[in-house]
């Protein structure tokens, strides 16, 4: 075993260090999924939407926000009308009556 180890132990590390990060990658790819994705209606706000789900998560109005920014590649809170944003609401805990926009 201790041969085995000599001769390839950077290809049992690279290997090891591949699945690791291959199942991290799953987790969040799965992680993504829990959220619901919002389409923005005209006149909506990043405020406005953080205020209809301010009971669905556990973050305050300021962090929902920066979290949405950060996560949809969001620069100064500038959101269009049509623009799909996946925010911090976990997708089985939604009613589809909640919002109109909200997609699975």
């Amino acid at each position: 075993m201790k041969k085995l180890w000599e001769n390839y132990s950077y290809a049992m590390i690279l290997l090891a260090v591949s699945l690791i990060f291959s199942i991290v990658a799953k987790a969040q790819l799965n992680n993504e999924d829990a959220y619901i994705t919002v389409t923005i209606e005209e006149g909506q706000s990043l405020w406005e939407i953080a205020e209809s789900f301010a009971s669905e998560h556990n973050l305050s109005e300021n962090e929902f926000i920066s979290w949405v920014e950060k996560e949809n590649g969001i620069i100064g809170e500038t959101i269009v009308p049509g623009d799909e944003l996946v925010i911090p609401v976990e997708a089985e805990h939604i009613e589809p009556t909640q919002i109109a926009d909200a997609e699975r």
